[in-house]
């Protein structure tokens, strides 16, 4: 990397510098500061940061300490240009780079990820609540010698440790904390992004795409196939002869073996019912989409989730798999190979340590943009919350008629998009369940 590189500081986009008398406002759609008895000199270098960029001094550094959430770290050539430049993604996050001792070797940590965003490569951790961005093609050839590790050397690797995104090696190796090494990438990354406090992205129900996209149907649409009709059960029969609620929470547990008599039809039906039938559809006032009730809770009463009852052995039913549709409590046989049901199943047996398999299993599915053309940030985290509350409405129904559940932490979600001719990217497995008879 250029040795010339010199820093200079700037305003984010969109900052104003107001004078009023003996204050001065700096404002931003994200924060506002009122400063007094600003020195003139000092004054007119807030209006040239709103402008352009300056270069650092004692002063200004320690004025933009104050303003940080709304000043731009730059990195510049000798003519001027930038080369690298820093964003702050929240009003929190701090920035202050210092020169690495001479000699030290230095690495990209292994939550730093790179990224094409708003047409620049930028560098971005978990770890760190600000990003990099470059602005030239040189930062593929820099970032290219730091994956094995190398001595430190000038001011972009100063940036880039205090930005969080590299390890140092101080003389005995390099070492990660035992905490950090008990965290997977994904994980911290997920874990960061799908919450508040982190980043500065947009985040939550901002529908991002109302008027550009219509929203998903509430109710799926059942594949083509043969229907099979369900009966819907009494629930006031169910009640009076279901335990008291405390006993279902206490008997409560995953039950991996099965009775000799397999699930009859009518318990596969009632559970259903029970469990993810639609109780009623709305169009509230102000809702821009369709919403349901069910018996288990949704985000946003989005009803993302999808079940596709697969049936090993049932009295009443064939075995194959299906899909439950809601509404019309109702299943509907989806064509498949033998074999890749096989394979469904064995993975499930290979989950759960089961010598056979269970008398059904339900493969839940997402129908992901339910969720994502409402909300930003959190929808796949919202999906994973709906499979767990349906996880726990499962396991109390079936532990309520008395029958075997048991969840399932992970499945092959390439073969049941493949199984049930769906596209990934709309639809694709998020969890598994497992059902059968009670042993005696």
């Amino acid at each position: 990397m250029n040795p010339e590189l010199s820093p200079r500081l700037a305003f984010r986009e969109g900052v104003q510098v107001l004078p009023e008398g003996s204050v001065t406002h700096v404002r931003h759609a994200k924060a506002a500061f009122r400063l007094r008895g600003v020195p003139p000199a000092l004054r007119a270098a807030l209006h040239r940061l709103a402008g352009g960029r300056v270069a650092c001094d004692p002063e200004l550094d320690r004025l933009c300490a104050r303003l940080s959430p709304l000043v731009t770290s730059f990195l510049v050539d000798a003519e001027d240009r930038p080369v690298l430049s820093v964003e702050r993604l929240t009003r929190t996050a701090t920035f202050a780079p210092a020169p690495l001792a001479a000699g030290t070797r230095v690495r990209l940590s292994r939550f730093t990820m790179s990224r094409r965003h708003q047409g620049d490569l930028v560098l971005e951790s978990p770890l760190s609540m600000v990003r990099l961005r470059w602005h030239s093609d040189e930062g593929w050839r820099f970032m290219a010698g730091l994956s094995a590790g190398r001595a430190a050397s000038g001011l972009t690797d100063a940036y880039l440790h205090a930005a969080g995104l590299l390890e140092l090696d101080t003389g005995s190796g390099f070492h990660e904390p035992d905490v950090l090494r008990q965290w997977e990438f994904h994980d911290l990354l997920f874990h960061s992004r799908s919450r508040l406090g982190r980043h500065g992205e947009p985040f939550g129900a901002t529908y991002p795409f109302r008027g550009e996209i219509p929203p998903r149907p509430a109710v799926r649409r059942p594949p083509a196939g043969p229907v099979v009709g369900l009966p819907a059960p009494d629930l006031d029969a169910a009640c009076e002869r279901d335990p008291a609620f405390t006993d279902v929470l206490e008997q409560r547990r995953s039950i991996r073996e099965y009775g000799q008599r397999p699930l009859r039809a009518d318990q596969v039906a009632e559970f259903l019912y029970r469990v993810a039938r639609v109780r009623s559809l709305t169009d509230a006032e102000g809702l821009p989409y369709q919403a349901s009730s069910r018996p288990y809770p949704s985000g946003g009463a989005c009803y993302d989730l999808e079940l596709y009852p697969l049936v090993e052995r049932c009295d009443g039913l064939a075995s194959g798999i299906y899909h439950y549709d809601p509404l019309g409590h109702r299943l509907t046989g989806v064509e498949a190979r033998s074999a890749d049901l096989a394979r469904i199943l064995g993975d499930a047996r290979a989950a759960a340590g089961l010598d056979c398999s269970p008398d059904v299993m339900f493969v839940i599915t997402s129908r992901f943009q339910r969720l994502s053309w409402k909300y930003r940030g959190l929808a796949y985290a919202a999906t994973l919350k709906n499979v767990g509350v349906l996880y726990q409405t499962m396991y109390l129904v079936a532990t309520a008629m008395g029958l075997a559940p048991c969840a399932l932490g992970s499945g092959d979600s390439e073969l049941s998009a493949r199984v049930l001719g769906l596209d990934r990217l709309e639809e694709s497995a998020v969890g598994e369940f497992m059902l059968g008879s009670r042993p005696s």
